[in-house]
């Protein structure tokens, strides 16, 4: 459709979808709200507005790829990314996503929009929203101050998700030197220095990031090399558990030395802050 793109986050927009991975959405279109909607896209007697008309489209979409049938359910949908949340608009213009980006998104959602990606629709908006994306990411920031909200963020996501402490259990994505403490770090990584090294904001996957930093200088390659092997081994461990319909979770003296590289490398960049 004209005028219209699907931006995924997450796991998505990272290139990293799981077998029990949702779809993190965000439905945006180019144009002003109260325009009529393209010639190109409707061909009924009655005009609509590009607000109505993309707002029904992203409800199609959603529609097509959660309907449960004989088979299942393609996907989960989750459109809690998009600019303010459940509260917010179901589609945005492209010009109001920038604005809110700008002017009213907290750091978690410039977190999130590190492992953004456009995944349909009009090229030519899906370069533009790159930009939009590009220039968000590389604003200057202060370290110590974006440090300090992120360990904060990554505090109170793991008091609110970490699933119920079992004996002798870790959490692959939740657990101290787990999967989200690596993304936190690359996620840090792009937002406190882009707008030194333009070159971070080019991919959104974690582990094309973890590479950027080390040919930036940035991490040493054994650091980048450590965080990717131990990425790698915890994302393959998870899908095995998943295929067999098993929380993320393994013995707690499985991946000690991966888990303390993680850990170690969390401190080493925090708490010089």
């Amino acid at each position: 459709v004209p005028g219209f793109i699907v931006v995924a986050y997450g796991k998505m927009g990272g290139i990293e979808l799981g077998y029990k991975s949702d779809l993190d959405l965000v439905f945006l279109y180019n144009g002003n709200s109260g325009q009529s909607a393209s010639a190109q896209c409707t061909t009924g007697p009655r005009v609509i507005d590009n607000s109505t008309f993309f707002a029904r489209l992203g409800q199609r979409i959603i529609h097509i790829l959660s309907t449960a049938t004989h088979a299942g359910a393609a996907y989960e949908i989750d459109m809690r990314l998009r600019p303010s949340g459940n509260s917010g608009m179901l589609v945005s213009s492209l010009a109001a996503f920038e604005k809110y980006q700008r002017e009213d998104a907290w750091t978690w959602e410039h977190q999130a929009l590190v492992r953004s990606r456009v995944v349909a629709g009009d090229a030519d908006l899906g370069q533009a929203f790159d930009q939009v994306r590009k220039a968000v990411l590389e604003q200057q920031r202060s370290e110590q101050s974006l440090a300090a909200e992120v360990v904060k963020m990554r505090e109170k996501m793991r008091k609110h998700l970490l699933p119920p402490a079992k004996e002798q259990k870790f959490s692959l994505k939740q657990g101290s030197g787990g999967i989200v403490d690596i993304e936190f770090m690359v996620q840090f990584a792009v937002l406190a220095w882009s707008h030194n090294h333009p070159e971070l904001t080019r991919w959104s996957d974690s582990i094309r990031i973890l590479e950027s930093l080390a040919q930036c200088g940035l991490l040493s390659e054994q650091q980048s090399s450590q965080l990717i092997d131990t990425y790698k081994r915890y994302r393959s461990a998870g899908h095995l558990l998943q295929l067999q319909n098993q929380s993320a979770e393994v013995a707690d003296d499985e991946f000690v030395e991966c888990r303390e590289t993680v850990v170690g490398q969390w401190q080493q960049l925090f708490d010089n802050q």
